[in-house]
């Protein structure tokens, strides 16, 4: 799977260049995880002189700012998504997302408090980096404070990966060899982390939104 991934964003960004590194990382960016490490090592590594000649005719300049301008877009369009839906959204869903009802407060608060951070760093953390912008909508967090956030992550992620595949150049997938596994690895426990997660509170949740949905019932009824 990750090969064919591999292969495919190499293609993409070979034929079309700035372009698909702009959607790549709008994608990357907006929940559908495409291994972005991959896009910025290559697209980086095509601006070296080892390909001059060979296809597309890249900068690093350009590179990182199609990244940049891609990041920036499809994490705006996973903010708003989370946004829309806002507060009633985990009102209402909380129960199936496994937060418990007096948990929901908490859990906003805390973003309210710490999101900056986890908008910058979180840029920073494989997988997560695709995922990071939604919750930041749906806190509500102040648009202008997750955009400069996003960027101070972003910046540090698409420079360092595209300079690294630039310094390498046609050697660029002995860094990629490196830094898919850590991805993969992250990847995988946090699923496991995940299912540990649900078998744990998967009772305790569903017992306190029954008890809650009865005395909403009974208030109501009387």
């Amino acid at each position: 799977m990750l090969a064919l991934l591999t292969d495919t964003i190499i293609r993409l960004v070979s034929e079309h260049g700035y372009l698909a590194i702009f959607a790549l990382m709008l994608l990357d960016s907006a929940c559908v995880p495409f291994p972005s490490e991959v896009t910025l090592l290559f697209g980086g590594a095509l601006t070296s002189t080892v390909f001059a000649g060979a296809g597309q005719e890249l900068s690093l300049v350009g590179v990182v700012s199609w990244a940049m301008a891609g990041t920036l877009i499809g994490s705006w369009l996973a903010y708003g998504v989370g946004y829309a839906g806002g507060r009633p959204v985990i009102d209402r869903f909380g129960r199936y997302l496994l937060i418990r009802p007096h948990e929901i407060d908490r859990a906003h608060d805390w973003f309210e408090r710490h999101g900056e951070a986890v908008a910058a760093y979180g840029r920073l953390i494989p997988l997560v980096r695709s995922f990071v912008s939604l919750p930041a909508g749906l806190a509500a967090m102040r648009f202008w404070r997750f955009t400069l956030y996003t960027l101070v992550g972003s910046v540090i992620w698409c420079v360092g990966l595209a300079s690294l595949g630039h310094g390498f150049g046609d050697r660029w997938t002995r860094i990629e060899h490196v830094v898919s596994p850590i991805a993969w690895v992250v990847a995988a426990l946090g699923v496991i982390g995940v299912a540990l997660f649900v078998s744990r509170r998967w009772n305790h949740v569903r017992r306190e939104y029954a008890a809650l949905d009865a005395r909403e019932d009974g208030s109501t009824s009387r």
